[in-house]
């Protein structure tokens, strides 16, 4: 501890879910008198649904505070010393000391800390191509991108949109532009949409997007993005078309943002986020924590790090941080890779590994797709589902659960992410005592129906 001072003083980097967790959580623990906290946020807002911005853009959330969780001023009101457009740009472990940069002023100042919190998130990937800063390009990460986006949107005249990807991102804002009226092409590198998804369930989000109105282009990679003489975006370029643009968004993917970290020496993983134990302190360094979109997790079912960027994931970091910054203690044991999207009325829905991924870590599997509905059949509006699971060779172990359909489809997933989180074999699965009635589930619920189909599987080539 710092000598100078009375209390300890905990700083945190990023205002969001990580970050404003792990700070509201240790000051429930510790009062403001034993407990400084002060917290950095380069932006205009804290505690966010970076998630709910898509459905901000395409009109569902008519107001963008209803986004927000926990305003600025809210945390200021329980001692937290929250600093917003102010960006740290410099960690200095061995000195126990960051140095933070006013957005506005310019203005740079040290400042000093017993305990820090790294929750600086993710970016959006920008291919390195010309054209990709032009105007008129956006990446969505923030509500500060959201807002320009919508910025953009209102100020042009042009009614043509490209999204470059097709990932979950890119997915929910293609479906968010046709809403606000525009035309869509979707540029995706992939064989098919969602490459969370295996290709051919991919191939049924395909086909949903394309009944939205949306063009797909698949196995495409964007070359370049040509602009007009204003400087503002006209195109996106392929190996062998062009696509006419007005607004273009970046649905590619995001970074770890961890250039902060790699300055100042820290550990990364192969994927370029901060590596930590189970109580999220970063490994090697007694009074450092990380949580968020900057870091890696175990995956519990291949148990090799991963990055997944969830808000789900971020809030409990946040919470595991604060409660043993606050004198307490808890683990984040890891994940299974769990997320839920949707497309018009289509829910997507993944849990656990892809063939790749099993492919990937050594892995030898049976694979299985069914056809099932969300209700009896008998049922009105029961509608059609797909649902496919791996399970491990001989063993029987569940590996992955991806599912595709309309209404009442994609929540069923997490029946197969607490399988998974269990360990439990697709054969423990057939006699799980899920609820029935008609109005809910058919008698066999379609993932009890998958794995039956997969533990005969296993059986017959064991």
């Amino acid at each position: 501890m710092n000598l100078s001072r009375t209390r300890e003083r905990l700083v945190v980097i990023g205002g969001d879910a990580a970050g404003m967790s792990a700070a509201s959580q240790a000051r429930r623990l510790k009062g403001p008198g034993e407990l400084e906290i002060v917290a950095f946020e380069r932006g205009h807002f804290t505690s966010y649904s970076a998630c709910g911005i898509p459905y901000w853009v395409g009109g569902d959330v008519t107001d963008r505070d209803e986004l927000v969780a926990r305003t600025p001023e809210e945390h200021r009101a329980r001692d937290i010393d929250l600093r917003l457009r102010t960006e740290v740009t410099e960690i200095d472990p061995a000195g126990q000391r960051v140095r933070a940069r006013d957005v506005e002023s310019a203005e740079e100042s040290w400042t000093s800390y017993d305990k820090l919190v790294i929750a600086t998130g993710a970016r959006p990937i920008r291919p390195d191509m010309p054209g990709a800063d032009a105007a008129g390009v956006h990446g969505v990460q923030t509500l500060d991108d959201g807002q320009a986006l919508l910025d953009t949107l209102e100020g042009t005249r042009g009614r043509r949109a490209v999204v470059v990807g097709a990932g979950y991102i890119g997915v929910e804002m293609a479906e968010a532009l046709i809403k606000r009226g525009y035309e869509v092409t979707v540029v995706n590198r992939g064989s098919e949409p969602m490459s969370t998804l295996d290709p051919d369930m991919g191939r049924l989000v395909h086909e949903a997007m394309e009944g939205l109105g949306i063009t797909m282009v698949n196995d495409a990679e964007v070359t370049k993005i040509l602009t007009g003489d204003d400087g503002a975006v006209r195109a996106v370029v392929t190996d062998d078309r062009e696509y006419p643009a007005d607004v273009v968004v970046l649905g590619i993917g995001v970074r770890p943002e961890t250039a902060l970290a790699r300055a100042a020496g820290l550990p990364l993983g192969p994927h370029g986020g901060l590596l930590t134990d189970r109580s999220m302190r970063v490994r090697g360094h007694e009074n450092l924590w990380a949580g968020g979109d900057c870091v890696e997790v175990l995956d519990l079912v291949s148990g090799q790090e991963r990055h997944i960027p969830l808000g789900t994931h971020a809030n409990k970091h946040g919470q595991v941080i604060g409660t043993n910054i606050g004198g307490g203690y808890a683990t984040f044991p890891g994940v299974v890779g769990t997320a839920v999207s949707k497309v018009c009325d289509l829910e997507i829905a993944r849990t656990g590994l892809r063939e790749k991924d099993a492919r990937r870590v050594g892995l030898r599997f049976e694979s299985v797709t069914i056809e099932s509905t969300s209700r009896a059949g008998y049922y009105p509006n029961a509608s059609p589902m797909t649902v496919k699971m791996l399970a491990e060779h001989r063993t029987g172990r569940l590996l992955g659960v991806q599912i595709v359909g309309r209404e009442g489809a994609g929540k069923r997933v997490d029946i197969a992410a607490v399988a998974l989180t269990a360990g439990m074999t697709v054969e423990q699965m057939t006699a799980l005592d899920l609820g029935y009635a008609p109005p809910f589930s058919p008698v066999w619920d379609p993932v009890l129906v998958a794995a039956r189909k997969a533990a005969a599987k296993v059986r017959s080539t064991s």
